[in-house]
């Protein structure tokens, strides 16, 4: 049992258990490439890349033999679990049952270690080859040559945004990452029309890009659910708000750093989503125990399809 519950017995003035402010629930799993259902210690995603059709020269000519190339990608499940127990003395001295509390507390974290697994592997280090024996297996790690952004690079900057100093979030460092993924043919639509393209962003850089007049602008763009904090887009990007994705230092300045990806740049397998036990213990003189499992793992499965824009933290003095 949480030695915290006494918090919540009857002398207390509220009777209702407020669960603290947190990210509820995993925002990135929608994000990404899913496969469910995996077995065995690893498993290997599969890839196929680009081929050029050939041109027709001659007539009667033989059939053409184009070989598609394959490869794949490694991921290695990890485990995640949660536990708390409930004494019955607690719930007795209690107006509520806090166990339904405790199961949403629990959810809610297993969900943020699903995107801490996401965000984890979006830049990490890959693992791929063209057969499954570790013997053949080949680390890709991210490119940060071409696919960072760093923060004083903003070559389409807008509205009087700053050039060659480091600065947050910009309009012209999102037309930069549009631009490095459209060089790669890393932005296309599905087949309804709707963008696979996703910003992941923190509030505090999310700040700083509504203070554009471009983005604020209803002749450019319809954002205003982003003050709600929504899922909403801009330049095609599908904008996910979360304060779990970290930061770095770059060119001498606290980064933060802010995510874009195409959907099929990024990988999550689940061998078993997420499983919940309520039970009693009768080794705990038969308290409430609640349970949650889940064991999953993710990859970046294309470096085209991944860039990561460092944005300056803090005050930022604007252009002359």
């Amino acid at each position: 049992m949480s030695t915290q519950i006494t918090t919540s017995f009857v002398k207390q003035y509220s009777a209702n258990v407020q669960l603290l402010v947190q990210q509820m629930g995993s925002r990135l799993r929608g994000a990404v490439t899913l496969e469910a259902g995996k077995v065995g210690e690893e498993v290997y995603m599969d890839r196929i890349s680009a081929t050029d059709a050939q041109k027709v020269t001659t007539r009667h000519g033989d059939s053409p033999q184009i070989d598609t190339p394959h490869d794949r990608r490694r991921v290695v499940p990890v485990d995640y679990d949660w536990g708390d127990l409930i004494d019955n003395p607690d719930r007795l001295r209690t107006l509520i049952d806090p166990a339904s509390a405790y199961s949403v507390n629990a959810a809610m974290a297993m969900g943020r270690a699903m995107d801490d697994e996401i965000i984890t592997a979006i830049t990490g280090t890959s693992t791929y080859g063209k057969t499954g024996g570790s013997s053949y297996a080949t680390l890709a790690a991210f490119n940060s040559a071409s696919q960072v952004i760093s923060p004083e690079t903003n070559s389409f900057a807008v509205d009087g945004e700053n050039t060659g100093v480091n600065q947050p979030l910009t309009v012209g460092k999102l037309i930069e990452a549009r631009k490095i993924l459209g060089s790669a043919d890393a932005d296309d639509y599905d087949v309804n029309g709707n963008s696979n393209l996703f910003l992941v962003v923190n509030a505090q850089q999310l700040g700083w890009l509504l203070t554009s007049t471009k983005v604020n602008s209803a002749d450019y763009n319809q954002i205003r659910a982003l003050v709600a904090g929504d899922l909403n887009q801009y330049m095609g990007f599908n904008i996910i708000r979360t304060e779990r994705i970290g930061s770095e230092t770059d060119n001498g300045d606290t980064c933060d750093k802010v995510l874009a990806f195409h959907r099929r740049g990024v990988g999550l397998c689940i061998w078993e989503d997420i499983v919940a036990r309520i039970t009693e213990r009768p080794d705990k003189r038969f308290s409430q125990y609640i349970y949650y499992r889940m064991t999953l793992g993710a990859t970046r499965l294309e470096e085209e399809r991944v860039v990561q824009i460092n944005c300056k933290q803090g005050a930022v003095t604007p252009a002359s």
